[in-house]
C-alpha cells in the first residue's frame, strides 16, 4: 500500500508529519528524520486499530433441506 506523506517545518523548529488520505493520522518529530519515522509508526498504528473495527466475514453454514410435496 502506498500512502502520501506531508511534512512540514513548523516555525517554532520541530516538523509536523501528517498522511493526508488518514485523517486524523499526524505525528510530529524534532528532526525531519524523526517526523518521518513517527509518522510511519503513525500509520501503522493507524490502520491496525482500523482492521480491529473491521468484523470478521461471517461463514454461514447452507443446509439442504428436501421436502416431498404431494402432486
Amino acid at each position: 500500500m502506498r500512502l502520501g506523506i506531508r511534512i512540514i517545518h513548523e516555525a517554532r523548529g520541530t516538523y509536523r508529519s501528517v498522511c493526508p488520505s488518514l485523517p486524523g493520522c499526524s505525528s510530529r518529530g524534532q528532526t525531519y528524520e524523526e517526523a518521518k519515522v513517527k509518522i510511519e509508526e503513525a500509520i501503522i498504528g493507524y490502520l491496525a486499530a482500523l482492521s480491529n473495527c473491521v468484523p470478521p466475514q461471517i461463514e454461514e453454514e447452507v443446509i439442504e433441506y428436501y421436502e416431498e410435496v404431494a402432486a
